[in-house]
């Protein structure tokens, strides 16, 4: 530890310290809301034919669930500069397990579609994660504890596709109808995040310090007015909104390209539902490592060239994944376009993780504001880049059945994946472009010396530094 009580090496075991203490609750807190926000994923056929839901009002309760998150997640910075990450994940963690708990007692369809549109709030737990590990780790490794916090917690979105069907079967052993099994799953895993909360409040500090209304009272933490001139600065900080644009790119762009993949791979390459998916699972997975060693070599390049390093490091991953996803569109081959596949997951999870080796050092008056912002950016993307998608499928899908409907079921099909598969390929091609120009957009970002002498001066007081 350094004389400020940040962790200075990420040691996992150490649980007596209380920023390892706090990264493994904030971790696993992060992991249980993205389960839960996923969690009715693997469970849409029982609620369609259950709910009797149209193609729009399922398409409708997608885009709720993630556009609730991009409020929640401007919202939740602010607050979290200002209350502290502990009451903020505290009240997120209880009161999100509500409308968790509610999705088990829906009966129409409108009822469905609100708990999801509130469902989607708690994905601002990634704002709070970011935070709080970002004031209780030093700069030399503040990047890798952000980017691995952030990546197991975003295992919890691949999970469910586990974990649902693994509680559902369990309930049904106790004799629970299997058409009502995905509503008891719900209301456990809404259980468990109400459960979490208690914990995050009672074993974890806003602070290495101590907590915000301690130290507000000792005058160590600006007033509630400061707060507000400090977020005022972070939205006129143009660094916050290339870092915006940038997120949009890294975490938007997975979103969006693993959300169409399956169908993709099935359209494009003839696979197997089953192994499509699988697939795309194991992808999500990658998390486990990939998003840390974005936020490893973040860190390890702010050693070698101080913060511009950081965001050198940032762009040129940021062009590799949009070499990569570019690269993929145009593949044929089932065995060439599953290594472009690799690269593009590899690399856009490590953009994801050298993004937020980057915020912290923006304005540290500001961390939660900023992070909410950032964040708010990804989901933004993935809103966008899925529209764009979705509209150029559907114009090629139309024409190719209006062109083939005299050829009998069996070609109208055909036709549609291949018009289908033709139209998401040339999306992923647009997006690849979009990424690489982000990527040197992001060269913008400049810090000033003061900046970069300060956390230079701050590397050198850290004694395990090398």
């Amino acid at each position: 530890m350094n004389t400020s009580g940040k962790a200075t090496t990420l040691s996992l075991l150490n649980f007596k310290s209380l920023p390892i203490r706090t990264f493994w609750i904030t971790s696993i807190a992060f992991f249980l809301c993205f389960f839960a926000w996923f969690g009715i994923v693997p469970f849409m056929p029982d609620v369609v034919k259950d709910l009797g839901l149209s193609p729009d009002q399922k398409w409708n309760s997608i885009i709720v669930a993630v556009s609730g998150t991009v409020f929640a997640r401007l919202l939740i910075g602010k607050l979290c500069d200002k209350y502290g990450p502990r009451i903020c994940y505290t009240w997120l963690l209880t009161l999100g397990a509500i409308p968790v708990i509610l999705l088990g007692f829906v009966q129409t369809p409108m009822q469905f579609i609100i708990c999801r549109l509130f469902i989607g709030f708690i994905g601002a737990s990634f704002v709070i994660t970011q935070f709080h590990t970002s004031i209780m780790f030093a700069p030399n490794i503040v990047g890798t504890a952000n980017a691995t916090s952030a990546g197991w917690g975003n295992l919890g979105g691949g999970a469910n596709r586990l974990g649902m069907p693994l509680i559902a079967a369990a309930v049904i052993s106790f004799g629970v109808a299997e058409t009502e099994a995905w509503r008891y799953s719900m209301i456990v895993a809404g259980v468990v995040c109400f459960l979490m909360g208690i914990v995050y409040f009672f074993f974890t500090k806003d602070t290495p310090n101590g907590n915000y209304a301690e130290l507000k009272a000792t005058g160590e933490l600006p007033v509630a007015k400061k707060d507000e001139i400090s977020f005022v600065n972070a939205i006129k900080d143009y660094r916050v909104w290339i870092l915006f644009l940038v997120y949009a790119a890294c975490f938007g762009m997975e979103l969006t390209v693993y959300g169409t993949m399956d169908d993709y791979l099935q359209n494009a390459f003839q696979l197997e539902r089953s192994t499509a998916g699988n697939l795309v699972l194991s992808f999500a997975l990658m998390n486990i490592f990939a998003r840390t060693l974005g936020g490893f070599f973040g860190d390890k390049f702010g050693k070698l060239k101080g913060l511009r390093g950081r965001v050198l490091f940032l762009a040129v991953i940021l062009g590799v994944q949009g070499i990569m996803l570019a690269t993929f569109s145009g593949m044929t081959g089932l065995a060439f376009g599953i290594v472009f596949l690799v690269g593009f997951s590899l690399s856009v999870q490590m953009a994801e993780g050298a993004t937020f080796s980057v915020v912290p050092f923006i304005n540290k008056k500001a961390i939660g504001s900023i992070s909410g912002i950032v964040g708010a950016g990804g989901n933004v993307g993935a809103f966008v880049a899925a529209m764009v998608l979705k509209s150029k499928s559907a114009v090629a899908e139309k024409i190719a059945i209006a062109e083939n409907q005299h050829l009998g079921q069996e070609a109208v099909e055909t036709a549609q994946a291949l018009a289908s598969a033709e139209a998401v390929s040339s999306g992923y091609l647009l997006i690849g472009i979009f990424v690489i120009f982000t990527a040197i957009v992001s060269l913008a970002i400049k810090f000033s010396t003061e900046d970069e002498q300060a956390v230079a001066s701050e590397m050198k007081n850290i004694p395990s530094y090398s």
